[in-house]
Formats: C-alpha cells, structure tokens, sequence
C-alpha cells in the first residue's frame, strides 16, 4: 500500500476523515488508493482493518499501543450484518502468560487500549462482494466507568487464571464481556506460559477479546443517541 495518508493532527480531522468515508463501498475505497480488493478474505484477514487505517492514516501497525497514539484513540473495524448486529468478537490485544507478577489493570494494554475508540461499523455479509460491502458511521467511544467495571473484573478474573497456571483451563466463556482465546495462525505457534507448579510451559498464545453482546450495546447506545 502506497503513498500512505499523513497521520491526523487532531480528533476532529480524524473523524472527518472517518465520516467522510461512510457510504462508500471497501471497493471505491480501494480504487482511491490503487490497492486490489481480495476476491474473499480467507487469506487477506486482516486486509479490511488495513485499508482502512491506511486511509486514516493510523501508524501503529502491530505494535502493542493505540493506532493513533498521539490522540489517545485506538482503531477498531468490526463487521456487522444486515441488521447492524456484529458478527464476531473482536479482538483487543495479545495476552501476557509470563512476568505477570504485579501487573496491574491500570498498567494493562486492555486498559490502554480501551482508553478511546474510533469503531468503523463495515458490511460483513458473506455472500456479498468484499468491494461492494459498504462503510458504515464511525463511532467514537469512550467507555463509562460502568463499562470499564465490567472488562476490569472479567480482566482480573483471568489474570489470576493465568498466574495459578490454568490458562489451558480457560474457555471462550469465562467472563461476561472479555474473553481469553487461542491467537495464532495456527495451532503449532507457540509461546511460553506459567505452569500449574510455577515452572514455565508451551502453549498457543492467546487473545484478549470483546464479546458481541457488549459491542452490540455499544453501537445500539450510540444509535440510540442519533
């Protein structure tokens, strides 16, 4: 991807970019920057989420802080039916299996990351054309302490999992708005994690993520608020 936008100055040139792309479709977007659009996503997963923060010109790419950084606000695309119903969790940040001794919620990447974030609603229906689905209303959200409560404890709940050793314990349902699951290409990536005994073990990295229920209840609050 070439001749990438400048990063924005400010807030509100970030969200007038972000509403300037809504109604266009991923392939009208694609064309203003000459990038090929995928025939399916199978293997361009992640290519949604970088065209559009391409056209934002987000910067951080995969490293472990906010993609604009210098506003205090993380991106997010998250895929939505006919409905405007999300149609999978999404996906806040790799999760700490080893030196966890001391960590703290305030010092946690979730909390860094959820500080602020700019949500791109994008069509995700199957059965249409990636250039034809269309880009929806951006949402700017900072989470109430209500909603920060709630991740807060699920986060706690499963970082004290993860230091008795029972990370392998831990399924998709434990907590009520985030979840732990498997991160990796596949099943033969591997990272270190702590054992039931203490010692250090292998095991599939793993993934913080936001469950659909709480990101429906976010874009619904917002449309309820339009």
């Amino acid at each position: 991807m070439t001749n990438t936008p400048r990063p924005p100055l400010s807030l509100n040139e970030l969200m007038q970019r972000a509403q300037d792309m809504a109604g266009l479709s991923l392939g009208q977007l694609a064309e203003l920057h000459h990038i090929r659009v995928p025939t399916d996503l199978k293997r361009d997963k992640g290519w949604i989420g970088q065209l559009i923060e391409h056209e934002l010109g987000a910067i951080a790419g995969s490293k472990p802080e906010q993609d604009f950084l210098h506003l205090g606000v993380e991106l997010k695309t998250i895929p939505v039916d006919e409905t405007g119903k999300p149609m999978e969790t999404t996906y806040v940040t790799v999760a700490p299996l080893v030196n966890i001794q001391g960590l703290s919620w305030q010092q946690s990447l979730v909390f860094h990351k959820l500080q602020r974030v700019l949500w791109i609603p994008v069509e995700g229906i199957r059965s249409k054309p990636v250039g034809d689905r269309q880009i929806g209303m951006p949402i700017l959200w900072t989470p109430s302490e209500q909603e920060f409560a709630q991740i807060r404890q699920d986060w706690e709940e499963i970082m004290e999992l993860i230091a008795l050793g029972k990370v392998e314990q831990i399924t998709a349902r434990h907590g009520e708005v985030l979840q732990l699951r498997p991160k990796g290409a596949n099943s033969r990536s591997l990272t270190q994690s702590i054992a039931a005994d203490g010692n250090i073990k292998l095991t599939n990295p793993r993934g913080f993520y936001l469950k659909i229920p709480f990101t429906q209840q976010i874009l619904n609050n917002y449309l309820a608020g339009n």
